[in-house]
């Protein structure tokens, strides 16, 4: 999802609100509104349609049980060079039998303050037993579950995993109790991913990518995740094993708010 980087947890809740800049003239941590996206985003569908997107945060399927803020389309919206790039780790994949699945893209910042809201209210609960039953929701900051910013809103922060291609990509539908996403893989929401130990959003320590316990055929996906993806310039965010930003950013320093829609974007 986001969110445990030094850089992130460090970004200030206060935002610089004002129209949208060049890159060149932003000022560091600056949030740009608008309508629509800079020219160089695009929708990944335009670079590599044979990329599976399961967009979660335009369902009622992720640990909130709502349709997040600013999410309008299930699109996957990125800079141009993370969709090239992803596109690449797309070939590599597709020649050894699988293939990737994105659940979450560019993120705008109404979406992050959404997040924000729904964490602090602590008499929310109703997904807790499947994304969180190992940690109190007044933890959630403190942990680093949530946090004010999030490298999504930059562009060029993609949460994905590996599928094999033709599989289905329900993940039940509704919002609907599920086992808990640390559960073996049949206990948890369906989801057609390889099985990776945990499911995605999982807010528990063993989703650390490099997590001791996580061994077998869980930990050959999670490092075939990552091996492909860092050949292409992407970092993991070891806390996550989904969570992926291709570097150098494109908007290292601007967290954009325009929404995911299809008439945000070019290559729609």
């Amino acid at each position: 999802m986001k969110l445990r980087t030094p850089l992130l947890l460090a970004a200030g809740a206060a935002l610089t609100l004002g129209c949208l800049a060049p890159p060149a003239q932003a000022a560091p941590g600056a949030r740009a509104p608008g309508a629509r996206a800079p020219e160089d985003f695009v929708a990944l569908r335009s670079v590599d349609p044979s990329i599976v997107q399961d967009m979660r945060y335009a369902t009622e399927v992720n640990f909130t049980g709502r349709r997040i803020d600013g999410y309008r389309d299930p699109l996957c919206i990125l800079t141009g060079p993370a969709a090239e790039a992803l596109h690449r780790a797309q070939q590599r994949l597709l020649r050894q039998g699988y293939a990737l699945k994105v659940y979450d893209c560019y993120r705008p910042q109404r979406a992050v303050d959404h997040f924000s809201r729904w964490a602090k209210d602590l008499g929310d609960e109703r997904m807790k037993a499947e994304f969180y039953p190992r940690v109190a929701k007044d933890r959630l900051f403190a942990d680093g579950y949530i946090a004010q910013k999030s490298g999504h809103s930059r562009g060029s922060t993609v949460d994905l995993t590996i599928v094999r291609p033709g599989s289905s990509t329900a993940a039940g539908g509704t919002a609907r109790p599920a086992g808990p996403c640390h559960a073996p893989q049949d206990e948890r929401r369906p989801d057609d991913s390889v099985d990776m130990g945990t499911g995605f959003d999982c807010f528990d320590t063993l989703a650390h990518t490099d997590d001791p316990r996580v061994q077998g055929v869980q930990r050959t996906n999670r490092q075939l995740l990552k091996g492909t993806l860092a050949a292409e310039g992407f970092v993991n965010l070891p806390e996550e094993w989904w969570h992926f930003t291709y570097r150098p950013e494109a908007h290292p320093d601007t967290y954009f708010d325009f929404p995911v829609a299809y008439r945000s974007v070019r290559g729609r």
